[in-house]
């Protein structure tokens, strides 16, 4: 039996729905093709962008498809 699973945000103790993609990926060891994604919230897309972002890995953020 397949469950659906619902999408839903990454941060931290979260369990709200997701409706942001954040993409990212680490240079040091991820081909620059190869991107990972974080779900984030309206309320956490900004944190976790930012997160990314400081250390260099933040690619896009886009809507959750």
């Amino acid at each position: 039996m397949d469950a659906e699973i619902e999408p839903v945000c990454s941060a931290k103790g979260c369990r709200r729905d997701a409706v942001y993609e954040v993409r990212w990926n680490n240079p040091k060891i991820h081909a620059p093709e190869r991107l990972k994604v974080w779900l984030a919230c309206e309320e956490h897309r900004e944190s976790l962008a930012d997160f990314l972002d400081r250390r260099g890995f933040l690619r896009e953020v886009a809507p959750f498809r």
